[in-house]
């Protein structure tokens, strides 16, 4: 939640030039009477009519009068803003909330309070008040949607304070604004065994350092309350301290996410592109793994990795993995196009043991298919799902690339699950094929249940 307040004797950069800007917010109707009012009083001098010119005078004196008044009318308007959610998936709603107190000892005219939101999230919501009395508050709400994933500011506030004539309005402004995540739509994925995901396979196994023998124990220093019955002897003797067994440390299931952002590898564009198809899966993935308690990491063909490098990945359970979902998404969400031609440098970001590798790929040559492949050596399981665009495009743009089904035999050839992406596919069903359609077993998560 965001507020501001206009404050006594504070206006916008002193109402953006005093008077003059004052002047300014003459309306249709106020500029109608001070026109009418100087042409009477003209004609009222050359006519040497004096009841003209009474009548001139208080045509435009009326719209002078409102513009001094309104001008010197120092009200303390404080006004709050709150986004509920900040952070939606792409279709949905949120909903924005405007709370505006008049905290000054004057009740005041008509208001016009005036929200600057982006044009994706529809069209710019208005709200009218009446005469707000001293202490008093006001509550308007409206909704906004985006069908296109982003940040999108909500601000700032505009105050719009008029004169009971209709004669001048005043525009204030509060610098404070809000900021819209909108992220990729995600589809619950049902529970598969992937191929070459097994017990002692990978980086899948858990292992705990009790099972270990005494020569592989990391001892620790003694602690009070920790039980003497863990004390490891023969360190103590070394280190000359008590020094206890270290603690039960499973080692935990990993997962890497590959997305292919390059340019050149993707045709189209808007909701039902290749491209977002691709950042939608990414994002069901990683919910989905990072949900079962996986260390998930996120890599683009940029080499950019999400947490940065030298993590070991984002997971765990309640606010943990609600907090690394919300890392993941915010950066799918404003994740674009590269310019780059290759994937060499999301191969160099890729270590040895990386567990699971899930990669989402867009049109591959030749020597990118190659690089591909070599990359499942360093996966306990890797799965493929390549977007071809002259399936994706209807307009035959995509010929004259090589075939996706030789691409998807070289890959398989490496040991890598390809599976082509057909265009409007579920994400879940091209999950689910992937595992040819098998349930997920204790086994093949690492031995979890």
């Amino acid at each position: 939640m965001t507020t501001a307040a206009v404050r006594d004797g504070q206006r916008d950069e002193d109402d953006r030039g005093g008077l003059r800007a004052a002047f300014g917010g003459l309306t249709t109707r106020g500029r109608s009477f001070l026109a009418a009012g100087v042409a009477a009083a003209v004609c009222a001098y050359v006519l040497g009519q004096a009841d003209l010119l009474r009548v001139g005078l208080l045509l435009a004196v009326l719209p002078v009068l409102c513009v001094l008044v309104l001008h010197r009318t120092r009200y303390r308007v404080a006004t709050s803003r709150r986004l509920t959610p900040q952070r939606v998936a792409a279709g949905s709603e949120a909903r924005v909330q405007l709370r505006m107190e008049n905290v000054s000892k004057l009740p005041t005219g008509l208001l016009m309070l005036q929200d600057h939101v982006p044009y994706t999230l529809g069209s710019r919501p208005r709200f009218v008040l009446d005469r707000v009395e001293a202490g008093g508050r006001r509550e308007v709400s409206y909704r906004v949607r985006s069908d296109l994933r982003g940040r999108f500011p909500l601000g700032p506030l505009q105050l719009r304070l008029g004169d009971p004539f209709g004669m001048c309005e005043l525009t204030r402004s509060f610098s404070a604004y809000d900021t819209l995540t909108v992220v990729p739509r995600t589809e619950p994925l049902p529970p598969v065994a992937l191929s070459g995901e097994a017990v002692g396979q990978g980086e899948g196994r858990q292992r705990s350092l009790a099972l270990a023998g005494d020569d592989d124990v990391i001892p620790r220093a003694y602690r009070h309350g920790d039980d003497l019955r863990r004390v490891h002897w023969r360190s103590t003797a070394r280190y000359g301290e008590l020094m206890v067994r270290g603690e039960e440390q499973p080692q935990r299931a990993r997962c890497t996410v590959l997305l292919d952002t390059r340019r050149i590898a993707y045709r189209g564009a808007g909701p039902d592109a290749a491209f977002e198809w691709a950042v939608s899966g990414a994002a069901s993935v990683l919910t989905h793994m990072l949900e079962r308690g996986y260390a998930v990491r996120l890599i683009t063909d940029t080499g950019s990795s999400v947490p940065g490098d030298g993590g070991d990945g984002l997971g765990g359970s309640g606010q943990d993995a609600a907090d690394a979902a919300g890392l993941m998404m915010d950066t799918l969400a404003v994740v674009g196009h590269s310019d780059g031609a290759g994937l060499s440098r999301a191969s160099e970001a890729l270590r040895s043991g990386e567990g699971l590798l899930v990669a989402f790929l867009g049109d591959l040559d030749e020597r990118q298919a190659a690089l591909v492949a070599g990359m499942r050596a360093r996966a306990g399981a890797a799965v493929a799902f390549v977007l071809d665009s002259g399936d994706w495009q209807a307009d035959g743009s995509g010929e004259g690339r090589p075939p996706a089904g030789e691409r998807l035999r070289r890959l398989r050839e490496a040991g890598w699950t390809a599976v082509a992406v057909p265009p409007g596919a579920r994400i879940a069903d091209v999950w689910q094929g992937a595992a040819g359609g098998r349930p997920e077993t204790a086994q093949s998560y690492g031995g979890r249940s």
